[in-house]
């Protein structure tokens, strides 16, 4: 197996097009796993820790974050996490201290793992993903779009995955997930929800319960027309009770060693009530959680 190390990001591109099987390692939270397991042996590995481009992070021109994949979880939660409160709760549950300094969200993003923590947060906040080859330059991913299969993205062989790009939180987020211990766990199932108030609208993410992460969008169009958006009432629980029983609807999990399909279901018809009753009750109290 090669090891290929650029120290630029168009290095990077142009080993990544001569040796399209080479796999992308920044932190090997899950690329050496599956090597020390024998899941799978790549014909090269393409590290991209030397890209210094790829640990930045800046606010473009529109407002947006433009987050490098080669962000570890440590530094969102520490630089990020007022601005992005929902993936910095995700990221506080991902492993140890240790993983957390060296798993990235572009790492996430490129294992595409249903269980991933990182993709409901994106997901629930409209994230898009720029990838970028050597030959077509760059485009532009909508976070819905990305996630194509069981473990699958809609990378080209080609192409890199350079950044993410989202909105900072404008209202309340919050992320929760369940796993058979309380730390250094595969997720059981996850739920994120984000209020946007300037467009009354509320964004999901369900995690760890169908073959891709994706959004609740019957429960988002729900919430979105029931919730008053002027912020003066209290969450009626009739309202939570349907957003919860529409978010275990967009499931489509499976039995595993982890959890029963009808146990994900009704899990995340639990969090996805409690996840909107918390963020709901921070709106109607002007709190911002980070």
């Amino acid at each position: 197996m090669e090891f290929l190390r650029p120290v630029s990001w168009a290095d990077a591109l142009a080993a990544k097009a001569a040796r399209p099987g080479a796999v992308p390692i920044q932190g090997g939270t899950d690329v050496m796993v599956e090597i020390n397991f024998d899941a799978g042996r790549p014909e090269a590995l393409l590290d991209l820790n030397p890209v210094r481009e790829l640990a930045e992070w800046d606010v473009a021109e529109d407002g947006r974050l433009r987050v490098g994949a080669g962000v570890p979880y440590a530094r969102l939660i520490g630089e990020l996490g007022d601005r992005l409160p929902g993936l910095a709760q995700a990221s506080r549950t991902v492993g140890s201290p240790q993983i957390r300094n060296r798993g990235t969200i572009g790492g996430n993003l490129g294992a595409a793992s249903p269980a991933g923590d990182g993709h409901p947060p994106l997901l629930a906040g409209d994230a898009e993903i720029e990838v970028e080859s050597a030959e077509r330059g760059v485009r532009m991913i909508p976070a819905a779009e990305f996630f194509t299969g069981v473990k699958t993205n809609a990378l080209r062989d080609d192409e890199l995955i350079r950044a993410f790009w989202i909105a900072p939180a404008s209202g309340p987020q919050y992320f929760s997930k369940i796993g058979t211990r309380n730390a250094m766990v595969i997720a059981v199932c996850s739920f994120a929800v984000a209020l946007h108030p300037e467009r009354r609208r509320v964004g999901t993410g369900v995690g760890s319960a169908a073959p891709t992460p994706r959004r609740a969008t019957a429960a988002e169009e729900f919430a979105s027309a029931e919730l008053d958006w002027t912020g003066r009432r209290p969450l009626d629980p009739a309202v939570a009770r349907r957003f919860g029983e529409l978010a275990a609807g967009a499931a489509s999990p499976i039995d595993d060693v982890r959890g029963t399909a009808g146990y994900r279901r009704h899990a995340l018809a639990v969090l996805a009530r409690r996840t909107l009753t918390w963020a709901w009750n921070d709106y109607v109290a002007g709190r911002r959680v980070s």
